[in-house]
């Protein structure tokens, strides 16, 4: 079962990594993807944001507002590309950090039970899903587009680190 202050303290610093990581690099770090149909760093924040407006507490309230008689509304998740290309990262990851804590502020005031948890709604591709499953999704979903940012930005150097490259795990993904 979800541990809920474990789950809340990564989400509450996904903020802080992504302006610890990203804030003032050069366009050159920003805007690197992995190829065709790869985001950058830059898009994967943008992704965030949309997360953050439509989403995960979207779906929070439709699970404790409606269970599984009003399935979640289908989630774009490429909404973000082509948005905001122009706004720099930190204002972007302002806007999220924002974003964020009011969500997470919103979260705590539901004060969820053991018994909220295992309340069920209806994912338009999965069928029904436990709140305690949303709530976990959302917290390996920051955690997995962090380790694509770090993966993005490594690959920048995939050449130039040479022989070590047979060590480095996350060039070869």
């Amino acid at each position: 079962m979800l541990n809920l202050p474990d789950a809340v303290a990564v989400l509450e610093r996904t903020p802080t990594v992504l302006r610890t990581l990203l804030d003032g690099l050069s366009p050159e770090w920003l805007h690197a993807n992995e190829g065709p149909d790869t985001w950058s760093p830059h898009e994967v924040v943008g992704h965030l944001i949309d997360g953050e407006e439509l989403d995960w507490m979207v779906r929070v309230h439709t699970i404790l507002d409606h269970g599984e008689s009003q399935p979640f509304h289908p989630f774009d998740r490429t909404r973000h590309l082509g948005r905001d290309t122009e706004a720099s990262v930190g204002a972007l990851i302002d806007r999220f950090a924002a974003l964020r804590r009011a969500n997470l502020d919103d979260l705590a005031a539901l004060e969820l039970t053991a018994d909220d948890l295992a309340r069920t709604g209806t994912h338009p591709a999965f069928g029904r899903v436990t709140l305690s499953q949303l709530l976990s999704t959302w917290v390996t979903h920051d955690l997995s587009h962090l380790g694509q940012i770090a993966r993005t930005m490594a690959k920048r150097h995939s050449t130039e680190v040479g022989p070590w490259q047979e060590y480095l795990s996350i060039l070869r993904r």
